[in-house]
């Protein structure tokens, strides 16, 4: 499978960490959060506690790790309530940038119930087998 391409989207102040977007979903992902100002600033928000306060509470940002080989999927979660819409996303140490980054992969705008569903299954399997190539 080739590598996908993720482009930069910001970086801590150190330069520890950084958040890229999936570039072919990146249209996609970047005009779902511009339709509503609350889905902008819940990602504005995720986004600084992620790069410069840590990390954030489970409630916006948490591990989506309900199989082996999915320990490094992550969601950003936007809403609650009636649409419950999620970014699912890869974690890890680039071992060459030595950069924590995070990936924003893909997005599911409605996440209707508690648990996980096949097809949410299904996505979480997906995104988990992506390869990146980083650009800055």
């Amino acid at each position: 499978m080739p590598k996908r391409k993720a482009i930069l989207i910001s970086s801590s102040s150190n330069g520890r960490k950084a958040i890229y977007v999936d570039v072919e979903n990146a249209a996609q992902i970047l005009a779902f959060l511009g339709s509503k100002q609350s889905y902008l600033n819940k990602f504005e928000i995720v986004k600084d506690l992620i790069l410069e306060r840590n990390m954030p509470p489970r409630d916006l940002y948490d591990k989506e790790d309900f199989e082996k080989g999915c320990e490094h999927i992550t969601a950003i979660k936007l809403a609650k309530g009636k649409d419950n819409p999620r970014i699912y996303c890869q974690q890890y140490t680039h071992a060459e940038k030595k950069v924590f980054v995070i990936i924003a992969c893909e997005l599911l705008e409605k996440k209707k119930s508690e648990g996980l569903t096949n097809k949410e299954k299904q996505l979480i399997r997906k995104v988990a087998k992506y390869d990146y190539e980083l650009e800055d």
